[in-house]
């Protein structure tokens, strides 16, 4: 009896020991459990309240370090640029900028370039850095990137260096011809040459400043608040109208084909300018008795039919380098010949502008000693085209036998038609 009675203590005296044990071990859980994590730490007990909800919606690319440089807070726009890489601030200037304000507090601003991330190209990223003390462990790193900022302001440079130089060239020669006017007074022939060749600068001086207006009014209006249907026929009418005295003179034949029927969506006005430098390139660049085509046709995009407006001709050509520069600003392919030709390297630029403006583009297909075709693609009016049909083409007053120029299917075979250019 006595040692079943010890035995049933020593099974209580144990299964109270256990129950014990438990109950520390169902408490110590519980304890670690509540510990903070250490990525809790960075997340939340480290920021401090409202720190998170402010970065979050700053442009500028926010990185949080720590006291060991590690990366508490990173925007979404910081991992973009390639600031930062697994855990760690990749720019070692600006991890060097964080630990000296880290020492003394003090808030360090610093412009740098930095190499595009993902690109094999030698372009780099210009960003400002500004580096802040964020609470007494803490340090806030601010990056805005400044690139589109500086391709802007170089544009703009540029812009007014060759303006100053392009309006700088008819002003001195108009300052030098009027002297020459002054002392050759008792020649009247000299005084009759150097006043045409006064009227000649003067008139170019007006086509650049009106080009120049042109140009700013593209690039500042929206084109689209004033768009009306506008018939293809009409505009190539009116650019063909616009050079008709420098073909003639040239003896070169302008001829159109596929344009009836045709709208586009549009300022008229600007299309018309547009359409107008396209045509009065060809005219200016092409040698004497070539020709000039102007063709229309519609073609089908996914967003909606297109129309193509391609004007081709028979001149220089344009070499592959200078293919892609042709629609800058003040750009020439040949500047003595443009000197020649009164051309002040602004009209491509309003045609690209003109056709970006309307949704639409202006690509070029050219060849050494063959010539080139500009091709003017703009969204078509496509409810125009329904409801204005004409059952007889003869309603649009437009028949073959009334046209002031002359028509074509395949207006210049030496060169690819514009339906296959590449």
């Amino acid at each position: 009896m006595n040692v079943d009675a010890a035995v049933a203590a020593v099974a209580a005296i144990a299964g109270l020991c256990t129950g014990v044990f438990a109950m520390l071990a169902f408490r110590w859980s519980e304890r670690d459990q509540a510990k903070p994590t250490r990525t809790s730490l960075h997340t939340e007990a480290v920021l401090p309240p409202g720190v998170d909800t402010v970065l979050s919606v700053l442009r500028s690319s926010a990185v949080v370090l720590d006291e060991a440089d590690a990366v508490v807070k990173a925007s979404s726009a910081a991992y973009a640029l390639g600031l930062v890489r697994g855990g760690k601030l990749a720019v070692e200037p600006m991890m060097q900028m964080a630990r000296d304000t880290r020492r003394d507090g003090e808030i360090r601003q610093v412009e740098l370039d930095l190499p595009r991330r993902g690109t094999g190209r030698g372009e780099a990223l210009a960003v400002s850095a500004r580096v802040a003390p964020l609470g007494s462990r803490l340090v806030l790193l601010l990056v805005e990137d400044l690139t589109e900022a500086r391709r802007i302001e170089a544009v703009r440079r540029d812009f007014v260096a060759n303006v100053s130089h392009e309006l700088k060239t008819p002003v001195g020669a108009l300052s030098l011809l009027s002297e020459a006017v002054m002392d050759a007074s008792d020649d009247p022939e000299a005084v009759e040459r150097f006043a045409g060749r006064m009227q000649n600068e003067a008139t170019r001086l007006t086509n650049l400043v009106q080009e120049l207006i042109d140009l700013s009014r593209v690039q500042n209006d929206n084109p689209l608040e004033d768009a009306e249907p506008v018939r293809v026929d009409e505009l190539v009418a009116e650019a063909m109208d616009r050079c008709r005295q420098q073909a003639g003179a040239k003896q070169i034949t302008m001829a159109v084909g596929g344009a009836a029927e045709l709208h586009v969506w549009g300022n008229r006005g600007q299309l018309a300018a547009a359409l107008g430098n396209l045509v009065e390139n060809a005219v200016n660049y092409s040698p004497a008795r070539t020709r000039v085509g102007i063709a229309g046709r519609r073609v089908s995009a996914p967003g909606g039919d297109l129309i193509e407006i391609a004007v081709t001709d028979q001149g220089i050509g344009i070499s592959e380098k200078d293919r892609d520069r042709v629609f800058e600003r003040f750009y020439r392919v040949d500047p003595a010949r443009s000197r020649a030709t009164g051309g002040t390297g602004l009209g491509l630029a309003i045609v690209k502008h003109v056709a970006a403006s309307h949704g639409g583009e202006v690509t070029v297909w050219s060849a050494e000693g063959q010539g080139s075709t500009f091709t003017l693609r703009l969204p078509e009016a496509g409810a125009v085209r329904d409801r204005e049909r004409p059952a007889d083409p003869s309603a649009e007053g437009l028949d073959d036998e009334d046209r002031p120029y002359e028509t074509f299917n395949d207006p210049l075979p030496a060169h690819p038609a514009p339906e296959v250019l590449p």
